[in-house]
C-alpha cells in the first residue's frame, strides 16, 4: 500500500521501459508548460527519471507561475530545471527558451464557470500563442474528453473519429484550442499529438477519491452521471512522454483513459463493502455519460499498467489512513458543463 507522499510520488513518477526506451531516442531537450498544476510535478519527474534511466544528457525544464512554492522547490531537488512565467504575458512567453519537445499542459477547468473570460484566456488564447512561439518543435498538448457529447453507456465511449459537441464554455474553450493548435499545426508542418485525457487518477484527487471520501463520510453520491473512465495519473504521463515519437501533423488525437466503461453504483459498493459502509444515492442513472473509447491509444501504447482494482485498493487505505488531499472536487457528476 501507498501510505505515504513520497511513495505516491515515486509510483507516479516511474518510468516504464517504454518510456525509458522513447526518452532515450528522443531527439533534444523536454520543455513543460503549466508543471506546476495537478499533473506536471510527476510528469517532470517521470520524464527527468527516464532520461537517467536512459543514460542520455536532456534537460527537462518546467514552466508556472508558481504560487505554491514547494512545488518548485521539489521540482529543483529532483533535478529538474524551472522557470517562473505567466504564460499569458506576450514578453514572458516570447523570453521562454526554444526547446525541441514541448509538454503543454497549463489550462483552466476549476472555478471555469465564474470567470468565462480567463478561461477562454487560457484554453484558447494562450495555446495559440504558444503554438505559434513553438512552431518549430514537437508540441503535445493536453485537450479533455468533455469535447464530447454524452453518449449511450451501451456505445461504449466515444472515439476519436466521433462528432464533438462540447457542452458548456470550458468544453467549448478546449475544442477552441484544439482548433487554434491544429491550425498552427497546418500553417508551419508542427509535428504535434491532442490527448484528450478523462480523468486522471491520483490519491490526492480524482474520482476514485471523491466517491471514496463520500461513502466513508456517509455522504450521498449523485448517480445522474452514472458511468465515467479513469486512467492512473502515471499511466497518463507515460502516454504523453510516449506521444512525442508519434506527433505528426496534421496533429494525432487520442484519447487517454483506461479501458473500463466505470459503474458509479458499483464503484461506491465497492468502497462501501472495503469501508463496511453501506453507500447512499441519490437522482437516478442517465442512459448517457461522458465516455471515451481510448482503443487508439491502448493499441498504439498498450493497456494501462495500473489496473482498475489496484486503484481502489490504494485509494480506500488512503482515505482511511487521512491522506492528504487537494480538496478539488472533479465535479465529475456535472451534465451542464458548468465546472
Amino acid at each position: 500500500m501507498i501510505k505515504t507522499e513520497t511513495q505516491l510520488e515515486s509510483q507516479l513518477s516511474e518510468p516504464t521501459d517504454e518510456v525509458i526506451t522513447s526518452i532515450a531516442a528522443l531527439d533534444g531537450d523536454i520543455l513543460i508548460l503549466g508543471v506546476g498544476g495537478k499533473m506536471g510535478p510527476t510528469l517532470a519527474k517521470q520524464a527527468k527519471r527516464a532520461i537517467n534511466a536512459a543514460g542520455v544528457s536532456k534537460r527537462v525544464i518546467g514552466v508556472s507561475r508558481f504560487s505554491t512554492p514547494s512545488v518548485r522547490e521539489t521540482l529543483q531537488a529532483d533535478g529538474i530545471e524551472t522557470i517562473a512565467s505567466d504564460l499569458l504575458s506576450e514578453d514572458c512567453l516570447q523570453s521562454l527558451p526554444n526547446i525541441q519537445n514541448v509538454i503543454l499542459m497549463a489550462g483552466r477547468k476549476f472555478g471555469s464557470s465564474d470567470n468565462e473570460n480567463l478561461t477562454w484566456a487560457m484554453n484558447s488564447y494562450m495555446p495559440g500563442r504558444v503554438a505559434e512561439k513553438f512552431k518549430d518543435s514537437r508540441l503535445v498538448v493536453f485537450s479533455t474528453g468533455n469535447v464530447y457529447p454524452l453518449t449511450p453507456v451501451s456505445h461504449g465511449g466515444a472515439t476519436e473519429s466521433s462528432s464533438v459537441a462540447p457542452i458548456g464554455e470550458y468544453a467549448q474553450s478546449c475544442l477552441s484550442r484544439e482548433r487554434i493548435c491544429s491550425y498552427f499545426s497546418s500553417q508551419y508542418g508542427t509535428p504535434m499529438a491532442i490527448l484528450r485525457l478523462n480523468y486522471a487518477i491520483d490519491l490526492r484527487y480524482g474520482i476514485l477519491l471523491d466517491i471514496a471520501e463520500k461513502v466513508y463520510a456517509e455522504e450521498t453520491i449523485s448517480l445522474e452521471m452514472g458511468n465515467v473512465n479513469v486512467i492512473w495519473q502515471g499511466d497518463a504521463n507515460a502516454v504523453a512522454l510516449r506521444a512525442f515519437a508519434h506527433c505528426q501533423s496534421p496533429p494525432l488525437v487520442l484519447n487517454v483513459t483506461g479501458p473500463e466503461t466505470v459503474s458509479i453504483r458499483s464503484l461506491a459498493s465497492c468502497f462501501g463493502a472495503l469501508f463496511n459502509k453501506p453507500p447512499r444515492f441519490t437522482g437516478e442513472v442517465s442512459a448517457t455519460s461522458l465516455l471515451s473509447n481510448a482503443t487508439r491509444c491502448h493499441q498504439l501504447f498498450g493497456y494501462p499498467r495500473v489496473s482498475l482494482g489496484q486503484m481502489i485498493e490504494w485509494v480506500t487505505e488512503w482515505v482511511r489512513i487521512g491522506g492528504t488531499t487537494l480538496h478539488k472536487p472533479t465535479h465529475f457528476e456535472v451534465r451542464d458543463g458548468k465546472f
